[in-house]
């Protein structure tokens, strides 16, 4: 059993978030203007699927493998791209709004 930190913990808790907001967003929700809110959705949709990924890659990083250095590293490249994605996703969400409202 590998020994966890804060860290982990508030990583498990993190993964346990983002697959509530995913089923939370799966419900039918009221849409007052259909692009808009589909984009919106879908950019939350990606954000928490990338945290998702993110989370477990960094869980099964810290799992006792055998001497698989390959398949650490591409753990670890994979939490890297998804933090990268993720981090996109959350800024791209504010800017496509503000583009929205200086573009009508």
């Amino acid at each position: 059993m590998p020994n966890l930190n804060w860290h982990d913990y508030l990583v498990f808790i993190s993964l346990i978030a983002c697959i509530a907001g995913l089923i939370l967003l799966f419900y039918p929700a009221p849409i007052t203007d259909e692009t808009e809110s589909s984009d919106e959705r879908i950019l939350l949709m990606m954000t928490f699927s990338y945290w998702i990924v993110y989370c477990l890659a960094t869980v099964v990083q810290k799992l006792q493998l055998p001497d698989w250095d390959i398949l650490l590293l591409s753990l670890k490249f994979t939490a890297l791209i998804s933090y990268c994605l993720t981090c996109s996703c959350i800024l791209i969400l504010p800017l496509r709004r503000l583009a929205s409202i200086y573009a009508e």
